[in-house]
């Protein structure tokens, strides 16, 4: 709380930063909530005190993320999850991305494929494919949000994966995983033990 006061009290240690914390943080139910609680109640901030909340939250998703550099290898879901857990876990909307990887599975490119609703973000294997058939990628895997933050694969998530694991098949272009990130966890459908 001490320090959400300073962020809101530019630097000052005061009562009034630390009763306006203490009072965001009551609303937002925690720290958590605090990027949820920006979007809703920005207009009783003062332009200072909003911009000085954006860059702190936008700061903190920034120091969370562990990106995947081109050429590095992708070991697991976890790293799947930190390269993206900066970005998507407090979106509003489903966004699907797609990493795509060579042969080693090393990182070649993200390609954004689909931005869809609260609850939805419609993929078809075409966006999903095309980028790949161009970069010659040799394996992808598969990366969307649930801004719900229940990161647990709704039955349409395993539609889609089965559908775009056979397309891959059909195009020599494997499908190692499907990793759905929630706030604040998120799900492995390999690790799982789906496929």
């Amino acid at each position: 709380m001490e320090l959400l006061g300073l962020v809101l009290d530019g630097g000052a240690d005061t009562a009034g930063g630390l009763a306006l914390a203490e009072r965001l943080l009551a609303a937002a139910g925690g720290l958590g909530g605090l990027e949820r609680l920006d979007r809703a109640t920005g207009g009783r901030l003062s332009p200072r005190r909003l911009a000085a909340l954006r860059a702190a939250l936008e700061l903190g998703r920034r120091a969370g993320a562990v990106p995947l550099a081109p050429g590095m290898p992708v070991r697991d879901a976890a790293a799947v999850q930190a390269h993206f857990r900066g970005r998507l876990p407090q979106l509003e909307r489903e966004v699907f991305y797609v990493l795509l990887l060579d042969g080693k599975n090393r990182v070649q490119g993200e390609v954004l494929v689909s931005e869809g609703s609260l609850t939805a973000a419609l993929v078809h294997p075409r966006e999903v494919f095309a980028p790949a058939i161009r970069a010659a990628a040799a394996a992808l895997i598969l990366v969307h949000n649930h801004p719900s933050g229940d990161p647990t694969p709704s039955p349409e998530d395993r539609a889609i994966t089965e559908r775009l694991r056979r397309v891959g098949e059909l195009v020599g272009i494997r499908v190692l995983d499907h990793v759905v990130i929630g706030r604040p966890g998120w799900t492995s459908m390999a690790e799982e033990g789906r496929w």
